[in-house]
């Protein structure tokens, strides 16, 4: 017997015809033995009907606390509707609202981009344990929250996606299951590329580093709830069948989800390349990179201004890529110099919820500051964090990185 946290995002509910074909699919699987619970989203564009209703009608008097239960009402329709649905298939079934004495997120007082109280919600999911114990399928309000004096909050646009996940981890959930309007996670945006393919599975840091850079299959945050014992994966509505194949997503492994801090374990050496207005000249990075691809020499690093190119490869491969370099600097008109530089630590950073965090670089290097490291070169991404300090320093960086992650 699993037990399956199936979600339904807003198109996959958009009218009465989906949303039977929705219960229908909860319902097969429940007559196959297994568990339900669902997470539903606010019926297709109920939520931002909702919002224009009120601008229209009240302008911009509203509170934040007012305009959280009035985005709320989508929710609290369609997990009705569901609830009702599955019913009238013969399996019995609950709503769960925050009105409900058994609501199990919790959050802070934040109307409108609540934070979620994970200890909290983890002791409240028993009220939901007790009615999947008792062959119930609870029917919950996705992107929803209830604040400390019981008012309903709302976790940001997209939200319904963390609940599905938060409530996964908290029920220890065998799967989680993403219904929405497409067959899975493409290699792009088929609206843009008609060849774009159906991947048959991705990781959890890739669909990560998708969603963050505004692919809309599936809100980045909720995969910080992805224990890697949960098999999850996106399905498209239309096959009416929980069963049915789309894209599995994988993952984490060990760490990959937390904020994290690594130290390389061998020195990094440095080789800066100068030139004026080298970015000028197309393809000279592609030159680069492929002459040092071609003898086997790993880039962990490459930064580019106007007027010079600096590139971090392995200690033991730093003398090999110094010479392949100036004999490429010597045959490009536009490059002038190389030089290589003292070893160098790397130090990487990773947490999901750095896009949250305004100011994570400079809480990052300023115990660095203050100790006198010197930061060689930064790079970041919206998850991670790279610093180059020099070698000597690396190991006293590392445990000041640690501290700030506590």
């Amino acid at each position: 017997m699993d037990l399956i946290v199936a979600k339904f995002g807003g198109t996959s509910v958009g009218d009465g015809s989906r949303i039977r074909k929705a219960a229908q699919s909860v319902v097969n699987e429940y007559m196959k033995g297994n568990q339900l619970v669902v997470v539903v989203s606010a019926v297709n564009n109920a939520t931002d009907e909702l919002i224009e209703l009120s601008n229209e009608a009240i302008g911009g008097g509203l509170t934040d606390k007012q305009k959280a239960e009035i985005m709320a009402m989508g929710e609290l329709t369609s997990s009705r509707l569901f609830a009702a649905a599955i019913e009238s298939l013969g399996v019995k079934a609950e709503f769960i609202d925050p009105y409900n004495d058994k609501w199990p997120v919790i959050t802070d007082s934040n109307s409108l981009n609540a934070k979620i109280d994970f200890a909290t919600t983890d002791k409240k999911c028993e009220g939901i344990k007790n009615l999947i114990s008792q062959g119930i399928i609870p029917v919950i309000c996705g992107f929803l929250g209830k604040g400390p004096s019981g008012e309903i909050t709302t976790i940001g646009r997209g939200g319904s996606d963390v609940t599905a996940f938060l409530l996964g981890h908290c029920l220890s959930a065998n799967n989680v299951v993403i219904v929405t309007d497409v067959d899975g996670v493409m290699s792009t945006d088929p609206n843009k590329i008609e060849e774009a393919e159906l991947l048959d599975e991705i990781s959890v840091e890739e669909m990560r580093d998708l969603a963050t850079h505004g692919a809309q299959v599936l809100h980045p945050h909720a995969l910080k709830y992805k224990d890697p014992l949960i098999s999850a994966k996106i399905i498209n509505f239309n096959n009416g069948d929980l069963s049915s194949e789309g894209t599995k997503i994988t993952g984490p492994f060990e760490g990959d989800m937390l904020k994290t801090v690594s130290l390389y374990k061998n020195p990094i050496s440095v080789i800066a390349i100068v030139g004026e207005e080298m970015l000028k000249k197309v393809g000279l990075l592609a030159d680069l990179t492929s002459c040092l691809a071609e003898n086997e020499i790993n880039i962990f690093g490459i930064s580019a201004g106007q007027n010079s190119i600096t590139v971090f490869v392995e200690k033991k491969d730093s003398d090999k890529a110094y010479h392949l370099l100036h004999s490429w600097v010597i045959d490009e008109d536009i490059l002038s110099s190389l030089s290589l530089g003292d070893d160098t630590a790397m130090i990487t950073v990773v947490s999901p919820e750095f896009i949250d965090e305004p100011g994570i670089i400079s809480n990052i290097t300023n115990p660095l500051r203050k100790n006198d490291i010197n930061i060689v070169e930064i790079s970041s991404s919206q998850t991670a964090v790279v610093l180059f300090v020099d070698w000597k320093d690396g190991e006293k960086a590392l445990e000041l990185i640690k501290e700030v992650l506590k």
